[in-house]
C-alpha cells in the first residue's frame, strides 16, 4: 500500500513538474492554450447569455406593450360605442321631452312617460353585456334607468355626480367603488343651452377584468390609474404598495416605455402607456426573475457545456502539447547523455523537417565532430608521450659529452690532425645548440648556423664533395625567429636522400625571402631527385625515425610542428623531378626576434 501510495505521489509530481510553466515549454504551451480557451469560452458564454437575456427583455417589452395596446384600444372601442350611445341618448326627443314635462309620481302620465324611456333604454343597451346599468337623470329629480344597481334621485347629491358635470361637457369617467366597482360614464343633457340633466351608462367590473387581464408571467402585475391617481384597475395580491405605483406613474408622467426597476431589493421590468382617449395610465410591472427563468435555465446548460467543453479542451491541449515537445524532450535527453561524457547518440533519432528536426541534426554534427577531434587529441597526446619517451631515452649528460669532444679535439690538435678538429669544433657547435638550448624559438642566424656546422660533419663522409650555399634576399629577415631544428632535417633528407647516391659533386642551396608577407626557405639539391611515392612517404608517421639519423625528426615531423602552431597554409612543401632536383619550401610566419610562442599540444 505505501508502495502504491509513493508511486502515486511520484506520478503526480511528474505530471506537475511537466506542465508547470516555469519548468517546461510544454507547461508554457498548456497554460497559454488553457488561458486563452478559458478566456474565450467565458468570453462567448457571457455574450450568448448577455445577448439572450437582452433579446428575452426585449421580447418581454414587446410583448407586454402590445398586449397592453390591445387592452387599451378594446376598452377605447367600448367607451366609443358608448359614447355613441350617449349622443344618441342625448338626442333623443322622448328623452328631452320628458325631462321637460311636468308630470309628477305617481301619476298616469308619469308611469307612460316612464315605460316610454326604459323601453328606449333597454332596447339601446340589448346585447351589450359589459353595460351593466343605462341611467337618464333629471336636475328636476326625474330619475329613470335600466339595470343594476338601483338608482333613485338621492344620487343628484352624489360626489359621482360632481365630477360628471365638471366634466360633462366632454368625456367624463367615474369609477365607482363599493359595493359594485364599475366605470361610470356621462354626458349632459342640455335642451335649448340649458343642462337639464345627464345620461349615464356603466360599465361593469368583470368587462374591465377581462379587459387588462394581462400576465406575460404568472406573478406579472397590471395596475391602471386615471388622471387623479385613482386605480381603475388593480390585480387582486398586489406585491406592491399603490403609494409605490403611484410615485413611479409619476416618475416616469405617464409617457410610453420601459424601464428597469428595483423596487424592495427585487429588479422589475416596468412598461407604461398612457391611453389618449381616457388618459389614463397603464402600468404593468413584470419581475425580471420570472422573466429569465429560462434564460437562467439556459445559461446554466451554457455554462455546463461551457465546463465541458474546457475540459476536453485542456486534456487535448495537454496531448497536442505533449506531441509538440516530445522531440524537445528527446534532445534534452540527448543532451544530458552527452553531458555525462558519453559521446555515442541513442539510436531514437528526430525525423521532423521542423526547427527540432533541424536541431537534433545540428546537434547530431557537433557531437560527431567533438568525437573526432577528442579522438585526434588522445592521438596527439599519446603521439606526444611517445616523443618525450623518446627524448629521455636519447638524453646524454651535455657536459659529459662536451668534455669528450674537447679532449678528442685537444688530442688531434697534438697530434695534427686539423680534419679531425673541424669535425670536433663543428659537432661541439651543434651538440650545444641542440642540448643546451632550451628554447622553442631562435633566430633564423642561430639555425643557419646549426645547418653550416652539421653539414660541416656531414661532407667528410662522403668521397665526392659537398657544397652548401646560402641565399638570402634581405640580411633584416636573419633576424627573425623560427622554430628550432627547422632546417636541419631537410638539409638532412637532401643529403641522404638527394646526394648520396648521385655520383658527382653535391650541392645544397638554402634561399631565404619574403613573399605575401610570409617567410619563405626553400632547401634545393640537384641530386637524383624523388618520384611521388617517395615524395608522399616523406610525410608517412611510421617512417620518421628510418628517414633521418641526427635528430630525430623527418620532414613530416617539421610540418606537423609548423601547422599545429600556425595553422594552414603554413607548413612543408615538397616539389621535385626525378633525375633533377629537389626543392622542399617551409612556409613560415614573420616572427619577431624574441618572440615566445605558446608550446605544442
Amino acid at each position: 500500500m505505501t508502495w502504491k501510495r509513493s508511486y502515486s505521489f511520484m506520478k503526480l509530481f511528474s505530471i506537475k513538474k511537466l506542465i508547470s510553466p516555469t519548468v517546461s515549454i510544454q507547461g508554457k504551451i498548456f497554460v497559454a492554450f488553457s488561458l486563452v480557451t478559458l478566456i474565450g469560452i467565458v468570453a462567448v458564454t457571457s455574450i450568448v447569455y448577455l445577448y439572450m437575456r437582452e433579446t428575452v427583455k426585449n421580447n418581454a417589452i414587446t410583448s407586454v406593450t402590445e398586449s397592453i395596446r390591445q387592452a387599451d384600444e378594446s376598452l377605447n372601442l367600448r367607451l366609443e360605442e358608448v359614447s355613441r350611445l350617449n349622443t344618441v341618448v342625448a338626442t333623443n326627443k322622448t328623452v328631452l321631452d320628458t325631462l321637460l314635462s311636468k308630470t309628477e309620481e305617481p301619476s298616469y302620465e308619469w308611469f307612460q312617460e316612464q315605460k316610454r324611456i326604459e323601453e328606449f333604454l333597454s332596447a339601446l343597451i340589448a346585447y351589450k353585456s359589459y353595460i351593466s346599468r343605462v341611467a337618464v337623470i333629471g336636475l328636476n329629480q326625474k330619475v329613470f334607468f335600466v339595470g343594476s344597481p338601483w338608482l333613485d334621485k338621492n344620487v343628484l347629491f352624489s360626489p359621482m355626480m360632481d365630477a360628471l358635470l365638471q366634466n360633462g361637457s366632454g368625456h367624463a369617467y367615474f369609477h365607482q367603488t363599493g359595493f359594485n366597482n364599475s366605470i361610470v360614464t356621462g354626458r349632459e343633457l342640455r335642451y335649448n343651452r340649458n343642462l337639464i340633466g345627464m345620461v349615464m351608462f356603466d360599465l361593469n367590473d368583470d368587462f374591465i377584468k377581462k379587459i387588462f387581464d394581462v400576465k406575460p408571467t404568472s406573478d406579472s402585475m397590471l395596475y391602471v390609474v386615471d388622471r387623479k391617481n385613482e386605480f381603475i384597475y388593480q390585480p387582486q395580491n398586489s406585491a406592491i404598495d399603490k403609494e409605490t405605483i403611484i410615485q413611479m406613474n409619476q416618475k416616469l408622467a405617464g409617457t410610453d416605455g420601459s424601464v428597469e426597476r428595483i423596487i424592495d431589493q427585487q429588479s422589475y421590468l416596468v412598461v407604461t402607456r398612457k391611453s389618449e382617449y381616457t388618459g389614463w395610465s397603464t402600468v404593468a410591472i413584470v419581475p425580471m426573475k420570472s422573466l429569465l427563468t429560462e434564460t437562467t435555465h439556459i445559461r446554466n446548460v451554457l455554462a455546463t457545456v461551457a465546463i465541458i467543453v474546457f475540459v476536453i479542451i485542456v486534456i487535448g491541449t495537454l496531448q497536442v502539447s505533449s506531441r509538440i515537445t516530445r522531440n524537445i524532450r528527446r534532445l534534452r535527453s540527448m543532451m544530458m547523455h552527452v553531458i555525462e561524457g558519453n559521446l555515442t547518440l541513442p539510436t531514437v533519432e528526430i525525423h521532423t523537417k521542423d526547427e527540432i528536426g533541424q536541431l537534433y541534426h545540428v546537434f547530431k554534427s557537433m557531437v560527431e565532430e567533438l568525437k573526432r577531434l577528442l579522438e585526434g587529441i588522445v592521438t596527439t597526446e599519446k603521439e606526444k608521450r611517445e616523443a618525450e619517451l623518446a627524448v629521455l631515452q636519447a638524453q646524454i649528460r651535455p657536459h659529459f659529452l662536451y668534455n669528450t669532444l674537447n679532449t678528442v679535439k685537444y688530442l688531434a690538435k697534438i697530434n695534427g690532425v686539423p680534419n679531425i678538429v673541424e669535425v670536433s669544433e663543428s659537432l661541439i657547435e651543434l651538440m650545444r645548440g641542440v642540448l643546451g638550448n632550451t628554447n622553442e624559438f631562435l633566430t633564423l642566424q642561430e639555425e643557419l648556423q646549426y645547418v653550416r656546422s652539421y653539414v660541416t660533419i656531414e661532407k667528410y663522409k662522403y668521397v665526392e664533395p659537398l657544397q652548401l650555399n646560402i641565399d638570402v634576399d634581405n640580411e633584416e629577415l636573419l633576424q627573425h625567429s623560427v622554430l628550432k631544428l627547422m632546417l636541419q632535417p631537410l638539409v638532412e633528407n637532401a643529403i641522404l636522400h638527394g646526394l648520396s647516391a648521385s655520383g658527382y659533386e653535391g650541392v645544397v642551396l638554402i634561399r631565404i625571402y619574403e613573399e605575401n608577407k610570409e617567410l619563405r626557405i626553400e632547401v634545393r639539391d640537384n641530386g637524383k631527385g624523388m618520384s611521388q611515392e617517395q615524395i608522399e612517404a616523406l610525410f608517412e608517421r611510421n617512417k620518421v625515425q628510418t628517414n633521418t639519423r641526427f635528430s630525430g625528426m623527418g620532414v613530416q615531423n617539421v610540418h606537423e610542428r609548423i601547422v599545429r602552431l600556425f595553422g594552414e597554409p603554413y607548413g612543408v612543401f615538397v616539389y621535385s623531378e626525378p633525375d633533377t632536383h629537389t626543392t622542399v619550401q617551409i612556409r613560415f610566419p614573420l616572427l619577431p626576434v624574441k618572440n615566445h610562442l605558446p608550446q605544442e599540444g
